[in-house]
C-alpha cells in the first residue's frame, strides 16, 4: 500500500497599501561671530559629506544670510547630525549652532 501525500497550495494575495513616507527635516547651521569659517567648512565636509567647494558655498551663505541648509534627512538622521555637530563644535570650544525643522 503506497502512501500518497497531498500538497496544499497557499496563495497569498497582495494588497496594495500605501505606506506614507516619513516626514523629512532640513538641517541648518546658524551664523555666529566667533566660529571660524574654516571650522564651518570642516563641519560641512565631515558631517554632511560635502566637497570643499560646496562646503565653502554653504559656509558663505551661513555667514551672509545668517543660516545655511546642510541637507534634508529623516527625523532620526537629522537629530543625530544636529547632536554630533553641536558636540563637535563644543569639543573645539566654538558656539556653532545647528538646528532642524520639518519640511512642508
Amino acid at each position: 500500500m503506497a502512501a500518497t501525500q497531498r500538497q496544499e497550495e497557499t496563495i497569498l494575495e497582495g494588497r496594495c497599501r500605501s505606506i506614507p513616507r516619513p516626514p523629512l527635516y532640513k538641517v541648518f547651521l546658524l551664523n555666529d561671530d566667533f566660529t571660524p569659517m574654516d571650522f564651518v567648512v570642516v563641519v560641512l565636509q565631515s558631517y554632511f559629506a560635502m566637497n570643499r567647494e560646496r562646503a565653502t558655498q554653504v559656509m558663505l551663505q551661513v555667514h551672509r544670510e545668517g543660516m545655511g541648509m546642510c541637507g534634508v534627512f529623516t527625523k532620526d538622521v537629522a537629530q543625530t547630525k544636529v547632536q554630533n555637530v553641536v558636540a563637535f563644535a563644543r569639543q573645539h570650544r566654538h558656539p556653532l549652532a545647528c538646528m532642524m525643522e520639518e519640511t512642508e
